[in-house]
């Protein structure tokens, strides 16, 4: 995957007034450059300590397991990848094309996009999606899919602003006795 790099203007975000808080990536210079690449080993705690500030768990086990999966799998199209400001990671996608699944041609999905609250509304989360689908194009595949909770209003709203809408298909569930 061609490394993306995208100058971020001190217009994008909106200015945060912080008392005794360490900078942040909010406090990056205005000519700061922000970079998407595949993930490497040394940003895998990052990617943890971001997922367990939003989610308040965890899931260490997880994600090594998906860094093992993703971490170098693009040629069999799958892909990992982080957002950088700074040499700092903010943010990370991560999406596999599919083939066939429940009876479509192959697309892309992804199942997993997050930027740290504190760089959040500066354009990471769309440069990850748009170095993701770079890659499916790569591929070969004209669609990319998505599934989220209907409660999940954040991303929700941040994936209709990309485009995205609701799809041709219905997930199912069902209960499972313990």
């Amino acid at each position: 995957m061609s490394k993306i790099t995208a100058q971020r203007s001190s217009t994008e975000r909106p200015k945060k007034e912080r008392q005794s808080a360490p900078p942040g990536p909010e406090a990056a210079a205005a000519s700061s450059t922000l970079s998407i690449r595949p993930v490497r080993r040394g940003d895998l705690n990052a990617v943890i300590e971001m997922d367990a500030m939003v989610t308040g768990i965890e899931k260490r086990d997880y994600w090594n397991s998906l860094y093992r999966r993703y971490a170098d799998a693009v040629a069999t199209g799958q892909h990992f990848l982080v957002a950088t400001l700074s040499d700092e990671v903010i943010g990370f996608v991560i999406g596999e094309v599919r083939d066939w699944e429940f009876g479509s041609p192959p697309c892309g999905w992804v199942f997993a996009i997050d930027v740290r609250p504190d760089a959040r509304l500066g354009g990471t989360a769309t440069a990850l999606l748009q170095a993701i689908c770079q890659g499916f194009r790569k591929a070969g595949v004209s669609k990319v899919r998505t599934l989220l909770s209907r409660d999940n209003t954040l991303i929700l709203s941040f994936f209709r602003s990309q485009g995205m809408m609701i799809g041709p298909f219905i997930p199912l569930e069902m209960d499972l006795e313990l």
